[in-house]
């Protein structure tokens, strides 16, 4: 592990030695939250693979039933019906913070006018078999709506959750084990230098002591 490029001394040494605790204890915070994260990251998408299995087969009933509709209907009294809408539809987006993770909230109102139905048409040209698919359609926004919003939340949770791994790696194998190298270098230098130190000492001490004899 390469060794950082500073002054060895006992300033630089102590710096450096608080820099080690300041990031083995980041280590450890970023390495909670990654293994909260996964966790969470793993519940989210299998309730995202059940859910989008759920939308799918509900979906593929609607497009049946407009199939069966199209076949038994004229084409063009078919896109007729269907041209205006009765109802409006809004979204709402909010965000809530799941492990530091800013993710969607969706929620969806109607116009609010209980005395329209669903149905865009008149029923006199129109049959059961379209009928059912606008209900059919209609229930399953709230579910096609919540599946865009696991979808979304599992995406950002899984951007987040690599993130902080690469963070626990580069603190793990990179910044730590280069603290630790250069806190070793400094301290077997500075261990040197009062060697040599204590050598001199020594040998004026001898002079001193010969000079006096």
């Amino acid at each position: 592990m390469a060794v950082l490029h500073v002054n060895p001394t006992r300033m630089e040494l102590s710096r450096l030695k608080k820099r080690l605790t300041t990031s083995r204890r980041g280590h450890k915070l970023l390495k909670d939250k990654r293994d909260d994260l996964m966790k969470r990251f793993l519940k989210l998408a299998r309730e995202n693979m059940e859910l989008r299995e759920q939308v799918e087969s509900r979906m593929a009933q609607v497009y049946r039933g407009f199939v069966i509709a199209g076949a038994s209907m004229d084409d063009a009294v078919l896109q007729e019906a269907l041209m205006l809408p009765q109802k409006r539809i809004y979204a709402d987006v909010r965000r809530r913070n799941i492990t530091g993770v800013s993710v969607p909230d969706f929620s969806f109102t109607d116009d609010g006018d209980k005395s329209r139905d669903i149905y865009p048409y008149g029923f006199a040209f129109t049959t059961g078999e379209l009928d059912a698919s606008i209900d059919a359609l209609y229930d399953v926004l709230p579910l096609l709506l919540q599946l865009a919003q696991t979808e979304k939340t599992v995406q950002l949770m899984a951007e987040e959750t690599e993130k902080t791994r690469r963070r626990v790696n580069a603190l793990e194998y990179v910044q730590i084990p280069s603290l630790q190298e250069t806190i070793k270098s400094i301290t077997m230098k500075l261990d040197e230098n009062e060697r040599g130190n204590l050598a001199r000492l020594m040998k004026v001490k001898d002079m001193m002591i010969a000079k006096k004899h």
